[in-house]
């Protein structure tokens, strides 16, 4: 069965028990196989079968529970949304051809044309739809195609959290002012200038300015509150609905019908400024918390910002720009100093330096040349190139990782089921105190004081804090998945995330992770009359038509100057390679041989006095080529996948860490302890195939080990898969894309110390605001309830309270952004 995934923006969310109504809710729908719904990012996930379940309903089934949704498109949903410019409509007949033109492309999913702006809006599949295509069929219609319109994307997620500041803000300002000035008229007995105004009068001033306070700057709770009533629940919005109206409807009542609760000719308490300043307060600390969501995800928003507009394509012989969507897989592309690249592509022509620092984190330019790969988002340097674009659209590398990044920070870590199993019995729970508390203080205390009675009720429901619990671990995984994105390091999500905090074990595949990958000129041994810089030379003369990998380093070693001069200017004549032994050529007037001691006992030659030197060599793991010269031999070159330089720093941070590390290789026993003593690396499982590298991966779990395995992401895959976590060295394949929970974006081994650390550093913050979110309630709610009165004399007057209940969601997400601060200073 294959699943369909949906991301939806879900909005009117106020906490914990929220997001646990609307996965609920979700996960009732008949082929929903998982719904997962971020606090943080107002966002639902949803994987469901959609031959049983049509996408709408989903949007509709939120609507039902209370909150706004709207489908989104993107990369999460596999389609775009592009405006494009058509010219000669003339009528609503133009308009209604266009868009069933547009339709009938395969891979369309609707089109909307308006003929006001002259703009046909497309939203379809990059996988699915040619946008040659879509031109053709504009232009076929008889309409003119006037290109992409040229416009800043604006997300339509951030758009609506603007929106929503900027109208809290408003509500905000209101609010305080008119609390002040409530505040001051419930005081009015401390300001003699408005000692003249009779009491009564006073009181109906306080209840027409107290309304508006209420009624439409506590809007969003008195609507929440609402819409969840209509579904027989109770959230964050219901405890601070019930506590400015119980304010509220109290010093009402006693404002009309003064007897009822004091005696004749003393006027009775009124709670005015505590239902405005509750309203107000709690509305400040939802602006403040809001704000600092919209900073945790940074990482995303730069990521976006990365993918130009527009395209240098040659057509016809011809240079033009063009907007990125009209780039089609084949197309050259000219790319100049300064320029952005637009899509992913192969560098036909030219060289260059590109600063792939934003897809990498790497902070060195990279060389780039004919047949070497190019990204969209990075940026061209020093010289000019054309490159042949290969993956275009959601397709490209960038495309992918902001994919991959939006998942990772829409999904939940295990420690919070903790949070949301708390928040579906919180709301209720503490309505429940909060009822005990009022019968204790009307009943039980001796005095029978109702106005004391409804404050303390009034306290306990405005100080507690389900939000702060429904914050603590979205807001950190947001921030730790945006802070590995960008420093190279792609994290799955927080399960991942948790996972690796709780490693014990990382295994390193040997060959291209540990070691690079490739045989380098180790030592070369001459033998009489002959010097090493004449062995290596010789060797590369004839080395230099081979197309063997042992070859290649030995060319590559004198050009580099390990011979110490040039030696490679006489041309070598009648070459001939002997498969899996060596390769004879004649250079000058003398016949070189070169290759394995095999092949040059078979040329003739007697190479014993050098059997010593090659067993001493061997037993490092190091290959030994012979070299021979008219048919005496004239040394040896030892070659030798050599380790990364950063391979023993980044063994010696791990260690640090208190984690075990293993090397497996399909290398002999004593090659690979040479390798791995090097990296500083006393496990090893030598002699293991790499279909067997799994079977080591899961008897390493079978001990009771939480291991991670570090490969290449090709040959390593199944072990990747296997392992708690798998980290994959690199973004080359999709392979290690998807059989890993961590990706590389860079071969840098110094980074999974980095991703362990990460994870261990957010997890820290995690447990840090769980801690804090449940010890807040747990302390506040007593006090609220009036436990230190009969000790200390103290009541907790509602205007406290809920300065106190603002203050705690701001400190969670304010926690979580301290993240970013404690990871510059350890990195």
């Amino acid at each position: 069965m294959s699943l369909a995934k949906r991301t939806v923006r879900v909005e009117g969310m106020s906490c914990a028990a929220c997001v646990r109504r609307v996965e609920e809710g979700l996960k009732s729908l008949p082929g929903v196989a998982s719904a997962s719904v971020n606090f943080a990012t107002s966002k639902a996930l949803v994987e469901f079968d959609e031959a049983v379940l049509d996408e709408e309903s989903i949007p509709k089934k939120i609507e039902e529970l209370g909150y706004g949704a709207q489908l989104e498109a993107g990369a999460q949903n596999g389609n775009r949304k592009t405006a494009v410019l058509v010219g000669g409509m003339s009528c609503a007949a133009c308009v209604r051809r266009i868009e069933n033109v547009l339709k009938a492309v395969p891979g369309v999913e609707d089109a909307s044309v308006n003929l006001a702006t002259s703009r046909a809006t497309v939203e379809y599949s990059p996988r699915l739809a040619d946008w040659a295509a879509i031109r053709t069929a504009i232009e076929e219609a008889g309409y003119e195609y006037l290109g992409v319109y040229q416009e800043d994307a604006e997300d339509p997620t951030e758009a609506a959290r603007i929106k929503e500041l900027a109208e809290m803000k408003r509500k905000v300002a209101a609010g305080a002012v008119l609390s002040l000035i409530i505040m001051v008229g419930n005081m009015q007995h401390l300001f003699p200038f408005l000692n003249n105004v009779p009491r009564p009068l006073m009181l109906y001033l306080l209840l027409v300015l107290t309304t508006p306070v209420v009624f439409w700057v506590g809007s969003r709770f008195m609507t929440g509150a609402f819409k969840s009533a209509r579904q027989k629940t109770a959230d964050m919005n219901t405890l601070v609905a019930m506590g400015a109206l119980s304010s509220y409807l109290y010093s009402a009542v006693a404002t009309f019908f003064p007897r009822l609760f004091s005696a004749p000719g003393i006027e009775p308490f009124v709670y005015f400024d505590g239902a405005a300043m509750i309203v107000t307060l709690v509305l400040v600390g939802r602006l403040l918390e809001l704000k600092a969501r919209g900073r945790t995800s940074e990482a995303i928003k730069k990521l976006i910002k990365l993918t130009p507009k527009t395209a240098r394509v040659i057509r016809e012989g011809a240079e033009m720009d063009i907007p990125v969507e009209e780039v089609l897989r084949g197309d050259s592309i000219v790319v100049r100093p300064g320029d952005r690249i637009p899509t992913d592509g192969i560098v036909v022509s030219g060289e260059s330096s590109v600063n792939e620092s934003m897809l990498t984190g790497e902070s060195m330019p990279v060389s780039k040349k004919p047949e070497s790969d190019v990204f969209a988002g990075t940026i061209n340097q020093s010289g000019s190139f054309i490159f042949k674009a290969t993956r275009v659209g959601a397709e490209t590398a960038l495309a992918r990782i902001i994919s991959l990044v939006e998942e990772a920070q829409g999904s939940k870590a295990p420690i919070q089921r903790l949070a949301d199993k708390v928040a579906s019995i919180f709301v209720p729970a503490v309505l429940s105190i909060a009822a005990v508390t009022f019968i204790i203080w009307y009943f039980a205390v001796p005095g029978h004081v109702l106005s004391r009675a409804i404050l303390n009720f009034v306290s306990v429901l405005i100080i507690s804090c389900p939000c702060a619990m429904g914050l603590a671990t979205p807001t950190a995984v947001m921030v730790g998945t945006g802070l590995g994105a960008e420093n190279g390091i792609l994290i799955k999500g927080g399960e991942s995330l948790e996972r690796a905090h709780r490693l014990d074990t990382v295994v390193f595949d040997k060959t291209g992770t540990i070691t690079r990958g490739e045989p380098e000129v180790t030592d070369v041994v001459a033998a009489r009359e002959f010097s090493e810089t004449d062995v290596l030379g010789m060797a590369a003369q004839v080395e230099a038509f081979s197309e063997h990998p042992l070859a290649k380093a030995i060319v590559k070693a004198t050009l580099n100057g390990q011979a110490g001069r040039d030696t490679t200017q006489t041309a070598a004549l009648d070459f001939e390679s002997v498969s899996g032994l060596g390769s004879r050529a004649r250079v000058g007037e003398s016949r070189i041989s070169i290759g394995s001691k095999k092949f040059v006992e078979l040329e003739g030659i007697d190479a014993r006095e050098l059997e010593k030197s090659a067993g001493l060599l061997e037993e490092s793991g190091k290959t030994c080529v012979f070299v021979a010269k008219d048919g005496r031999p004239a040394g040896i070159i030892a070659l030798a996948d050599t380790i990364r330089p950063t391979a023993a720093e980044t063994v010696s941070l791990l260690k640090k860490m208190g984690l075990d590390v293993i090397m497996v290789t399909g290398d002999r026993l004593e090659a690979a302890k040479a390798i791995a003593h090097q990296a500083g690396i006393e496990q090893v499982l030598s002699e293991v195939l790499p279909g067997d590298k799994a079977g080591e991966i899961r008897r390493l779990q079978s001990q009771g080990r939480i291991t991670a395995m570090v490969g290449d992401g090709v040959n390593d895959a199944p072990a990747l898969a296997a392992a708690d976590i798998g980290i994959a060295m690199g973004a080359g394949t999709d392979v290690a894309v998807e059989a890993s929970d961590i990706t590389l974006m860079r071969d840098e081994l110094l980074l999974v110390a980095s991703a362990v650390k990460l994870s261990s550093l957010t997890m820290r913050v995690i447990k840090e605001n769980l801690f804090w979110a449940f010890f807040y309630n747990s302390v506040g709610i007593p006090i609220a309830a009036g436990v230190l009165y009969p000790f200390f004399g103290i009541l907790l007057n509602p205007m406290f309270a809920a300065a106190a209940m603002a203050m705690s969601s701001v400190s969670v997400v304010s926690n979580a952004l301290r993240l970013r601060r404690i990871w510059r200073k350890r990195s």
